[in-house]
């Protein structure tokens, strides 16, 4: 029933059986819901593989309007799952599941408020609208303050298959209780003009497809990684693949060989949280900023990767599992990937004098998944280098979230994008947990920049520059600015190994991504998410304080946990348990070009050994083996421009018939799946 090793994903028979402990409980009621369970990590590294392990679940009566946290442990080979604990929750903070968010939608459409606001539209078929529950947290109506609330942005598809998101029912806002599954009032802002363009994106809606060459990824001798379980090693990286309801895809105790000796780097990495919020007046966007993994979770919106591109090349999968929102376990189809990708040039250097070369290719190892979370899609890739190097890139894209705009207006907070559509501007931020190992599990942090030499005397020429070391000794001082104009980074350094130069060994963090809020002091949106206003924190840890923005955010009074709550205590920082929360950035003015669906935009960091080799340590990676990069092969007869570097159509290659599974490492038994993907069916 368990999985081999303490810190794998929950499987659905683990899932069903603390499940089934549960619902023996008369309190939870007739109608239960649920908002996920997690593995108690840190609990779970003292027990023992294959047997029974600790776990904690949301569960809530929405009739006695209560929830609970329940802790215990699933079933074992030899015993049954045990309810420890259970503890009170505020019933209005769980996060909405995607099962809740159907029931709400449903009712929402047959209320008749909503069909009365519909017709006014010109709208009759109510089969063909969309309501999206929407967090309310920090616009609750102060008479509905007991109430577990949402409200709803609403959508209109002219067909079944429209992209219902290029037409928003403008200037109609119902505001819904979760419990109950009612309508409690319906603001209507005046009728707009539905959009008359269509939104629709797929092949051939446009003119007909542009002529594409041949291109594809082979591995003739198969993939460079071997799997066991959930174990990944590739060239000298090793690590474990996880999943958390909250999170989504954890990556557990990565360490790099160096000679005999595996050295730790990270405890654990995952995105934590991320944070959108609009920047716009409009009476169906004001109230747009989701804490879209507290208050409604990255697992069970992590899509399906069974058919499409969304790998290249010899591809493994892992499935994964989750609780969703009536109790039941479910299975996330090929929800993380595992490939290799070359990337251009990890080191090169030509010597005029000898006219000899020196090249090595890099290849990178990528872990990826994706979130579909209502109109946006994102993208999570943790890439491994030879060189030592890890990083993280999320990729944006999908859908705008716009609303409707009047005949004649034009958007003061947003930009055309179609007839009567105006996209506004909003903000994503990424708040990542690391939990830093290097070189052992104490670790402190030391906030590096560049400046002038001060010492005239050392600086003559005044050209000398020094690089000034602050050490970040306690929480007081924990919450930190990137400024590259100063070259300004951060060395998570070793309490205790170091390097043939006497310094402490090393890795470098540098944010390049980050975002500033541009609102008024006071608003909804500067007071919820207070972690925005810093590019990275850092906390002593502890294992209940398990998320930057608090453990239960919905709903809950603005800012009232989380870090800059804990930095409170003042713990010390210096060699003890390091976590570290990067916050990425982007400040998104649309472009037309945006629209009807984004082209991809790029955001992330990069974590870069600083002293923790003694030397570059990609040195024994070999030159490529192909015959136009061999050495002393003759470069000047080959014609780059139409030479075939061993490409393949993946427009017409038949991925029925390619069996990508040939060169199978062994993946979770059974869950290695040939490249395809399908929808999972998610969002707010």
């Amino acid at each position: 029933m368990s999985s081999t090793h303490v810190l794998d994903p929950l499987t659905s028979a683990e899932i069903a059986s603390f499940v089934s402990a549960v619902r023996r409980s008369d309190r939870i009621g007739a109608r239960p819901r649920f908002w996920g369970i997690a593995l108690d990590e840190e609990k779970a590294r003292g027990t023992t593989a294959g047997g029974a392990r600790p776990v904690r679940l949301v569960v809530m009566d929405p009739d006695a309007h209560a929830a609970w946290e329940v802790r215990g442990w699933t079933a074992g080979p030899d015993s049954p799952a045990i309810v420890e604990l259970w503890t009170d929750v505020d019933h209005r903070r769980p996060g909405v599941s995607s099962d809740e968010a159907r029931l709400i939608a449903q009712a929402a459409r047959e209320h008749p408020l909503i069909i009365e606001a519909l017709a006014k539209r010109g709208i009759t078929d109510t089969s063909l609208v969309w309501v999206d529950p929407e967090s309310i947290t920090g616009f609750v109506p102060d008479d509905l303050a007991d109430r577990r609330l949402s409200w709803g942005t609403v959508w209109y598809r002219e067909f079944p298959e429209d992209n219902g998101y290029a037409r928003p029912v403008a200037g109609l806002v119902p505001i819904l209780d979760l419990d109950t599954l009612d309508v409690v009032r319906v603001e209507d802002h005046g009728v707009i003009p539905m959009a008359s363009e269509t939104g629709v994106y797929t092949s051939g809606t446009w003119g007909p497809d542009r002529e594409v060459s041949a291109l594809d990824i082979v591995q003739p001798s198969g993939p460079g990684f071997t799997i066991d379980g959930h174990e990944v090693t590739w060239q000298n990286w090793t690590f474990r693949v996880g999943f958390s309801h909250r999170e989504g895809l954890v990556l557990h105790d990565l360490s790099y060989r160096d000679g005999d000796v595996v050295r730790p780097v990270l405890h654990r990495a995952a995105v934590n949280e991320m944070y959108v919020p609009y920047l716009d007046s409009d009476p169906t966007a004001y109230r747009k900023n989701f804490f879209d993994w507290g208050e409604y979770g990255a697992g069970p919106l992590t899509a399906s990767l069974e058919l499409g591109c969304d790998c290249l090349g010899e591809i493994r999968y892992f499935d994964v599992d989750f609780l969703d929102g009536h109790g039941e376990p479910q299975t996330i189809v090929n929800g993380i990937c595992l490939h290799e990708e070359d990337d251009s040039i990890l080191w090169k250097h030509v010597n005029t004098r000898t006219g000899s070369a020196e090249v090595r290719r890099s290849r990178r190892l990528v872990i990826s998944s994706f979130a579909t979370v209502a109109n946006y899609d994102y993208g999570f890739y943790w890439s491994l280098y030879q060189d030592g190097s890890v990083e993280l890139e999320v990729k944006l894209t999908g859908i705008m979230s716009v609303s409707g705009i009047a005949d004649g207006e034009t958007p003061r907070s947003g930009r055309m994008v179609a007839p009567n559509v105006q996209a506004p501007t909003h903000q994503h931020y990424f708040a990542v947990r690391l939990d830093t190992a290097v070189d052992g599990p104490l670790n402190r942090l030391v906030e590096v920049h560049a400046e002038p030499e001060p010492d005239e005397a050392l600086n003559p020429h005044g050209n000398a520059c020094i690089a000034v070391e602050t050490p970040i000794a306690s929480e007081s001082v924990g919450a930190r600015t990137a400024d590259p104009a100063r070259a300004l980074h951060w060395r998570i350094e070793s309490e205790s190994a170091q390097n043939r130069f006497g310094e402490s060994t090393a890795y470098r963090l540098a944010i390049k991504d980050t975002a500033q809020l541009h609102v008024l002091p006071g608003s909804v949106v500067e007071r919820k998410a207070p972690f925005v206003a810093k590019h990275l924190w850092a906390s002593a840890f502890d294992p209940e304080q398990r998320f930057i923005a608090g453990e239960y955010p919905n709903q809950g009074e603005l800012g009232d946990d989380g870090v800059h709550v804990w930095q409170r205590a003042d713990r010390s920082l210096e060699d003890e348990r390091l976590v570290l929360w990067p916050v990425l950035g982007v400040h998104h003015f649309p472009r037309p070009e945006q629209w009807p669906i984004m082209p991809v935009d790029r955001i992330g960091f990069r974590l870069e050994p600083d002293g923790f080799f003694d030397r570059n340590p990609s040195l024994d990676v070999p030159p490529s083996q192909t015959d136009h990069c061999a050495p002393g092969a003759d470069h000047g007869t080959h014609d780059h421009g139409t030479h075939d570097h061993g490409t393949h159509d993946h427009g017409t290659h038949d991925h029925g018939t390619h069996d990508h599974g040939a060169h199978d490492q062994g993946a979770h038994d059974g869950q290695v799946h040939a490249e395809q993907q399908h929808g999972h069916e998610g969002g707010r």
